[in-house]
Formats: C-alpha cells, structure tokens, sequence
C-alpha cells in the first residue's frame, strides 16, 4: 500500500496491516478427471396430425343446456362444420354457448356465422363459407 494509507491506518489503529496479513496456503487437491459428456440427443419434432375435413358430413346441434357444449368442440376440432341452432335454450346459457363456440372458432382459426337470430354456423379453417347473393322475393310468382 501506499505511504499515505499506511499513516492514515496507523492513526485509526490498523497498524501495519500490510505486515499483519498472512497469506494463506493451500495444497492443491489432485485433478480428478471426469469422463466427457455425451451430448443428449436432440428431440424429434412430432407434429399433430391435423385432421382432415369430413366434406360430407355437417353436424346440427340443438343444445339444451351448456353441457351440449362438448359435443360441437369435438365436433369443430376433427374439422367438421357445425350448425348450432339455440332456440332450445335459455339467454343466458346461450350466451355461454355463443362465447364457447367463438374461442373455438378463434382458437383453431375457424369462422363463427349468424345464419338466423339464434341459428350459428361453425366452419373449420378449411371451408369457406360464401354468402349467397340477395335475391327478390317474388309473390305469387313463378320460382324460376
């Protein structure tokens, strides 16, 4: 240390501290070697077979109650278009119906469509839903 510390130390009590520390000795342990690591092998990468769309297949639901819910998830997951018509049941778990249905729809990147006032469409990513063009009705005439 400097000359300066060491005064200033000796007027605080540390007097010759430089002289008063002992190093310390340590005998050296003999190296053990260690057997190399083998590396883990990397993880395979599975991906999830996706399901293919049933085109000829449309699931109608007619919920009573929030329990019917399963069955149109399972439905919506294996790709499968699902009509849930809700006049069977009461506003409020219609609602959670309703909320249910679009997770799904958002969650597997499907579409959820109002087809009446309680009437929905659940279609997989895969389908693709048009809407038809407005036509006039016409009373009392001919249908073509």
């Amino acid at each position: 240390m400097s000359g300066a510390l060491n005064r200033a130390m000796e007027k605080i009590g540390w007097r010759g501290y430089e002289g008063d520390v002992e190093e310390e000795y340590y005998e050296e342990e003999p190296f053990e070697e260690f057997e190399p690591v083998t590396p883990m092998p990397r993880p395979e990468i599975v991906s999830t077979p996706v399901h293919e769309p049933d085109m000829s297949r449309i699931v109608t639901v007619h919920p009573t109650s929030y329990d019917d819910a399963r069955t149109i998830g399972e439905s919506f997951r294996d790709g499968i278009p699902v009509i849930i018509n809700l006049s069977n049941m009461r506003e409020e778990e219609a609602r959670r119906i309703i909320d249910f249905s679009a997770g799904l729809a958002f969650g597997l990147h499907g579409t959820i469509e109002s087809v009446t006032n309680r009437v929905l469409l659940l279609s997989p990513e895969s389908i693709k839903v048009e809407e038809g063009k407005e036509t006039r009705s016409t009373v009392g005439g001919s249908f073509f």
